[in-house]
Order: structure tokens, then C-alpha cells, then sequence
């Protein structure tokens, strides 16, 4: 969902519409005619069922303890690899559940090593990403204590694709695969855990930005965040982990219910209804005031701050109204702005704003009452919008669908920059998506 990656450090209009007409097609991965294996993932099996299979199986309660340590701590990438187990327990492990959800691995360095994006090939075909980004220890104080320490944060995706669609976006390009399962989740946790582990080094960190719109695969996604956060398993507190939604405004409020504390983050991009109907589309079912209303109830009743992601494309929201209209949906609210240079993706008409404009569009959010952080981007020289090694994958869509989708987007968007509201329904993969995911 999230278009790029990011570093954490601070540092006339152009047309703009929701596309007329869905984006260029590409083949679906996931619908490539390999077989979906319906053995469950043994790093997805939420609370309980590991301790209800090993009991069926006649094996005795502490054999829970020992897998799971095989799969967390050793980060065993077979059964064979569990050493602790006696044979006849490996092979009924691997005959009943899937050791890994990830058939494959394709990884790209960027920024000197510092940014590692990898394409993950599933079981079915489907192609999915994750992005591993590494930051030194920095601010030495007096005594040699780094005041900022090593982190280590992973960028990971929820869907094979996203059906929110998204045009500034590659995974929006790419349309909606289908929903990941808890495993298939975790799993990319796992692989990093395991690259890094080779190092001497261990994930702080877990964004859920990559592909897909974590809110609308919300129940896979909490199973994911309490294998993640459970000292049994992998063990990292639910407060070094983001997740993020375009403003899926039901998911919100459920999320609110349940008091998590995971920070939550709104994908924003625009401050006004007209514009957001653009870039963002689910707009036209949760309009912005909706969406920051659900957050800022979220942010009062959980006590944790809402991170609110802006990226900045030139001449379409990064004027002064639309940097006046920001400061006045979150002002107040216990809330952050992070401001994100677009990185470039095939098929649309825009590009990043300026780093002169980005510093003026921060100021004057700034002066408004908000606090900004600006971030840098990560991986350019590695695919780094989401989906974008995926959409390379995939390969081009035709030309003729590409020229439609440009000349859409800069027609229709004259309308939006008047103030318009668009009058385009959601597409039939995002309502169906809303739909399964219950979000009503």
C-alpha cells in the first residue's frame, strides 16, 4: 500500500483524477495456474492449535516449546532442521504443515547494502514484497553511547496485490491477487530474521506497508502481529509495530475496540475529498473527515500517537492549500506527519516534488500547529515502490492501456483540482475486497 520506502530521518497545479477505467492489465501471479497448497503454515498456527495437534498426535504438552524454538530462535528452514525432535515427529510435521509459505527468494540491494528489497515467490505463484531496511547507530554522547541505536526494520506485505488501487502506486498497477495467510505473513518476518541472524543482527522493528491494505485482511493480519509480539514465538513488543490503512474506517474502529499497542498509521496523501477520491480511491467510501475521525478516537483511547504518511507529488498536493488543509484535519489531535518525495512508477504522468518544495510544504504544515518529520528515500536503485518488482515481474501491460490510463488520469483530474468530487464508483475488486474483509 505504502509507495515507497523511507528512511527514518527528518530531513501552478499538475491534473490529477481517479482513472477512468481499471489499470493496464498484468498477469495475476497467484492465478497463474499453480496449485494452492492447503497444508497450514506451522509459523501461522495462532494460540493453542500446535498444543492441540501435538496432543492428538500423542505427544507429550513441552514439544510445543521445542518447535516453536526451532522455528523462532534456531530459525529452522526445514524439519529436518529440528533437531530437537525425534524423527517420527519431523516427518508427521512435514507431512501436515508447510515448513516455509516461500517457495523463493529474489534480493536486491540498494543505498550501499543499507536497503534490501526482496520479491518472495509463493507457493501458488503469487508474487509478493518485502523490504529490510538498516540504520547505524548514531549520536554519540560523552561516554561513546550511541544516542539513536542500530535498527534494523522490515517492510512487509499483507495481500498479493491491493485492490484499493491507488495510481501513483505499483501495486495498484498490479490489481488484487488474493489475501495472504497468517503463515505467509510471519514468513517474510522469518526470512529477514534469518539473513540478519547470519550477521549478528535482529529486526527492531515491523512496518506493515508493503503490498496489499493490511485492514481489509484484518483478522490474518492481528493473528500475524501476536505470533509476532508473543515472547513465546518472535517476541518483539506490539510497540515497534506499525500498521498502516488507507482508511479502511470500520477496521479503525475495530482496531480502537480491541486497544492495541501497535502504532497505527494512515496512508493519506491528500487532505481534501476531491483530491484524496483521486489518489486514494477507497475516499469515496470513508471520506477524509471519517477517516481522521476514526483515528483520532483511536489515538485518544489507545494513548498511542497516529502516524499520518503524505506523499508528495509535484503540482497535485503539494500546494499551500493543500498543506493548509492538512494542518487543519490533525490539528490538535495527538498525531505525526510524515512527508515522502513520490518515487517515480510507470504508467502515470507525475513525479516527485522538489526537495525545496517538500522543506516549504513542511514549514508551513509546521507553522499550523503539526508536527512533520520529512523523510528520505530508501532503494531507489533497487524497485523501491511497492510492488514494483513485482509489476517488473509481471511484465508491460500493453501499450494502448497505459496511454488510456495517462490520458484519464490528466482529463478527469482538471475536475478534482476545481473542487469537484468524483463521481467514479469503487472498482469491483476493491468492493469485493470490502466486502470478504467485512469492512462495511
Amino acid at each position: 500500500m505504502s509507495p515507497t520506502y523511507t528512511t527514518g530521518e527528518t530531513a501552478g497545479a499538475t491534473a490529477v483524477t481517479p482513472p477512468p477505467e481499471p489499470a493496464p492489465a498484468r498477469a495475476r501471479r497467484s492465478d497463474s495456474g499453480h496449485p494452492r497448497n492447503l497444508r497450514p503454515g506451522l509459523s501461522g498456527l495462532v494460540d493453542g492449535e500446535l498444543e492441540k495437534w501435538l496432543a492428538a498426535e500423542g505427544q507429550p504438552a513441552y514439544r510445543a516449546r521445542q518447535i516453536r524454538d526451532a522455528i523462532w530462535r534456531a530459525n529452522a528452514a526445514t524439519a529436518d532442521e529440528m533437531r530437537t525432535l525425534p524423527a517420527q515427529l519431523r516427518s508427521r510435521l512435514d507431512k501436515t504443515f508447510r515448513m516455509d509459505t516461500i517457495a523463493e527468494d529474489e534480493v536486491k540491494a540498494a543505498d550501499d547494502g543499507m536497503t534490501e528489497k526482496t520479491l518472495h515467490l509463493l507457493a501458488d505463484g503469487a508474487l509478493i514484497e518485502s523490504v529490510l531496511m538498516h540504520y547505524p547507530a548514531r549520536g554519540f554522547d560523552g561516554q561513546g553511547r550511541p544516542i539513536h541505536r542500530e535498527r534494523h526494520t522490515l517492510c512487509i506485505s499483507s495481500q498479493a496485490g491491493c485492490a484499493v488501487g491507488c495510481p501513483f502506486c505499483a501495486t495498484g498497477e498490479l490489481g488484487f491477487g488474493r489475501d495472504l495467510e497468517t503463515a505467509e505473513i510471519v514468513d517474510q518476518v522469518r526470512h529477514a530474521a534469518r539473513r540478519l541472524a547470519s550477521t549478528g543482527s535482529h529486526l527492531t522493528n515491523i512496518v506493515f506497508m508493503g503490498m496489499g491494505e493490511p485492514l481489509l485482511n484484518l483478522e490474518r493480519v492481528l493473528e500475524a502481529v501476536a505470533i509476532l509480539s508473543d515472547p513465546r514465538q518472535f517476541g518483539l513488543g506490539a510497540r515497534h509495530v506499525v500498521v498502516s490503512t488507507a482508511g479502511v474506517v470500520p477496521g479503525i474502529r475495530h482496531l480502537t475496540a480491541l486497544g492495541p499497542q501497535f502504532t497505527l498509521a494512515i496512508s493519506l496523501h491528500a487532505a481534501r475529498d476531491p483530491l484524496r477520491d483521486v489518489l486514494v480511491p477507497l475516499n469515496r467510501r470513508w471520506p477524509v473527515a471519517e477517516v481522521a475521525a476514526a483515528a483520532r478516537d483511536h489515538a485518544r483511547a489507545t494513548g498511542r500517537r497516529v502516524s499520518y504518511e503524505y506523499v508528495m507529488i509535484s503540482g497535485v498536493n503539494d500546494t499551500d492549500v493543500d498543506a493548509d488543509a492538512l494542518a487543519r484535519l490533525v490539528r490538535g489531535d495527538l498525531a505525526h506527519v510524515n512527508l515522502i518525495p513520490m518515487n517515480p512508477v510507470a504508467h502515470t504522468p507525475w513525479g516527485p516534488s522538489s526537495p525545496e518544495r517538500v522543506a516549504q510544504f513542511a514549514a508551513r504544515v509546521r507553522r499550523g500547529g503539526v508536527g512533520v518529520t520529512v523523510r528520505a528515500n530508501r532503494g531507489q536503485d533497487a524497485g523501491a515502490a511497492c510492488g514494483q518488482l513485482a509489476a517488473d515481474r509481471a511484465g508491460e501491460p500493453p501499450a494502448p492501456a497505459v496511454a488510456r490510463r495517462r490520458e484519464g488520469i490528466v482529463r478527469q483530474s482538471e475536475a478534482a483540482l476545481r473542487g469537484s468530487r468524483s463521481s467514479e464508483r469503487l472498482g469491483a475488486d476493491l468492493e469485493a475486497a470490502i466486502g470478504a474483509g467485512g469492512a462495511r
